[in-house]
């Protein structure tokens, strides 16, 4: 006696492998996401440490740092940004609420090179997570007149 259609077992091993197809492409969407936030991050990151580097290069007056200010939160040399990258004002040496990223920068003297030539440091990443980071360096010549 021949029956048209599938039987019990034919359909629970579909739906078992079926079940497992699922499951794995979850897993690749949950992995997906997470490394697409990590890029964000990073490159609002590296868009805010670009536009502290443009802003140190272009300011004249700045002296040397001290030499652990890419380290800790250092005042004169913290900012303490939200998380779209507005700074929050005043850095004290612990961050406020609402920190979204925490900028550092350093401005030393270039080693064995005149004193007119400085190097610039800065230093951005995402708070509290510190997933994402990016990190700047220019090298600064003055000519005097």
């Amino acid at each position: 006696m021949k029956t048209s259609g599938f039987s019990l077992i034919e359909v629970l091993v579909a739906t078992a492998v079926l079940t497992l197809g699922v499951a794995s492409l979850a897993q690749v969407i949950v992995v997906s996401a997470r490394a697409n936030r990590i890029a964000n991050t990073t490159s609002t990151a590296l868009l805010l440490a670009e536009r502290k580097m443009e802003e140190l290069v272009v300011e004249t007056g700045s002296g040397p740092s001290p030499p652990d200010a890419l380290v800790v939160n250092t005042p004169g040399f913290t900012d303490y940004l939200d998380a779209n990258g507005v700074s929050l004002g005043v850095a004290p040496a612990v961050p406020p609420p609402g920190v979204g990223f925490i900028c550092r920068w350093s401005i030393d003297p270039l080693p064995g090179s005149q004193a007119n030539t400085r190097v610039f440091q800065v230093l951005v990443f995402n708070w509290p997570q510190h997933a994402a980071e990016a990190r700047l360096v220019a090298v600064k010549f003055q000519k005097t007149s």
